[in-house]
């Protein structure tokens, strides 16, 4: 693999990282003003448990699929190359 392909696929893992980190911030700071406005307008029920559940259910995906184990990676990669195999020995025959 070249040094092209080499940069662009770690620079493809950053950029996923760094979605990552921004969901999980946006959801963080969302969510104290949502619980800050659910404390000062009905702090008889936590209302806010709710949404903060639900999207975290999203957060926690989004960073499964982020940071999952890398055989994942490796696996896709060679069924990447077995198809382009396949790609060239077709195009030969």
């Amino acid at each position: 693999m070249d040094d092209n392909a080499l940069y662009n696929r770690a620079k493809a893992r950053v950029e996923e990282r760094l979605g990552f980190y921004r969901h999980a911030m946006i959801y963080v700071l969302v969510n104290l003003v949502l619980l800050f406005i659910n404390l000062s307008e009905s702090p008889g029920y936590l209302w806010v448990k709710w949404p903060m559940f639900g999207w975290g259910i999203g957060v926690v995906a989004h960073g499964l699929s982020v940071f999952s184990p890398r055989w994942l990676g490796t696996q896709k990669e060679k069924m990447i190359e077995r198809e382009m195999e396949r790609d060239k020995r077709d195009a030969g025959a």
